[in-house]
């Protein structure tokens, strides 16, 4: 498997937040509160967990809807694992490409579809998070002081909100304008040495295709639906993993730890978000909620080790009955196996 410069920043990424969220804490205290979590509330955390999979299947009917309106259910469920577990092995977020190659395989249907669908998630995905971010702050329970105090949550409101500004000012640039933004993305990006030119077009084609969701209020909606209901199935997730550690923290507080999560596993990290992961809910649970430390860290590892396995075991056993190689996919890396797949090479 080829380590790039991509998945060393990664690995470095990772590593340099697992030292910060360990600096100055008592490892032998975070060992013992996940030793003695409760068994009971973490099953129910990792069952919600995993069948949140499940969830995130049932929505992705909607959004193949322009592609392919008729696809199987255990298919979808099957990539949908499938492009986790990859995510959770490989760096570089190979999941991303993984799943669409799974889908195209299992429904006879088109790639880059399937891509541009995995972007419209996103979108959707930063919509229903940024909205769960903002509603605990809203509550009169909300630790505004320690909110006020805090320098780096503050940079990720702004992150969120100018992240969020900017993929909706692109999605309405290029539903107003598909063939003007796609001609000007050939002028600029054609002029880039192969093979990245056309693989930047070909993605903006594939995005073009699967956006015509949105440009049913219906199916629109429907996705919506679907995401906000995700995301909030999830948030219990969270919650039962909180209360399995002892963090001594309200229900609103799993679901902005969700978000503040979901936001922070956005930076470059080593596969399955070791270290942002365990960022993002120190930050929300510690920081921001007052938490105590080692329950909430002991939350942050064993919570994340424990979903982390059966997705990871079920996303490689259908991988390996789709013909995904894992090795295939880490020595040659999303951009050259995205490429045969659309082009035959």
């Amino acid at each position: 498997m080829k380590l790039d410069w991509k998945a060393g920043l990664g690995l470095a990424i990772s590593a340099f937040f697992i030292w910060w969220v360990l600096r100055d804490q008592d490892l032998g205290e975070i060992w013992a509160q996940i030793s003695q979590a409760n068994w009971w509330y973490l099953t129910g955390a990792i069952v919600v967990g995993t069948a949140g999979y499940l969830i995130r299947a049932m929505r992705w009917k909607i959004l193949l809807h322009p592609v392919k309106p008729d696809t199987s259910l255990h298919n979808r469920f099957a990539a949908v694992c499938i492009g986790f577990a990859i995510t959770n092995v490989i760096p570089a977020r190979v999941g991303e490409i993984a799943r669409p190659l799974a889908i195209g395989r299992l429904e006879r249907m088109s790639v880059s579809g399937a891509l541009g669908s995995v972007v419209v998630e996103r979108l959707l995905d930063t919509i229903a998070l940024t909205t769960i971010l903002l509603v605990p702050v809203a509550l009169p329970s909300f630790p505004r002081e320690m909110l006020a105090q805090n320098t780096e949550l503050l940079l990720l409101f702004r992150f969120a909100f100018v992240a969020l500004a900017v993929m909706l000012g692109v999605l309405l640039a290029f539903l107003i304008f598909p063939k003007p933004m796609v001609r000007m993305a050939e002028s600029i990006f054609g002029r880039l040495p192969e093979p990245w030119g056309h693989r930047i077009v070909d993605a903006l084609e594939a995005f073009l295709e699967a956006i015509q969701l949105l440009r049913s209020p219906r199916l629109l909606m429907l996705a919506l639906v679907w995401s906000y209901g995700f995301w909030i199935w999830h948030g219990f997730s969270f919650w039962l993993g909180m209360l399995a550690f002892g963090v001594d923290a309200p229900i609103e507080a799993a679901f902005f730890t969700e978000a503040v999560v979901g936001y922070v596993v956005a930076l470059p990290a080593a596969p399955g978000f070791f270290g942002t992961f365990q960022f993002g809910a120190e930050l929300a649970l510690v920081t921001v909620y007052g938490a105590a430390a080692a329950p909430a860290l002991a939350f942050a590892f064993g919570y994340h080790i424990t979903t982390f396995i059966p997705i990871t075991v079920i996303g490689l056993a259908y991988a390996s009955r789709v013909g995904l190689s894992v090795k295939e996919l880490g020595d040659s890396g999303p951009g050259e196996t995205l490429d045969r797949e659309l082009h035959g090479g």
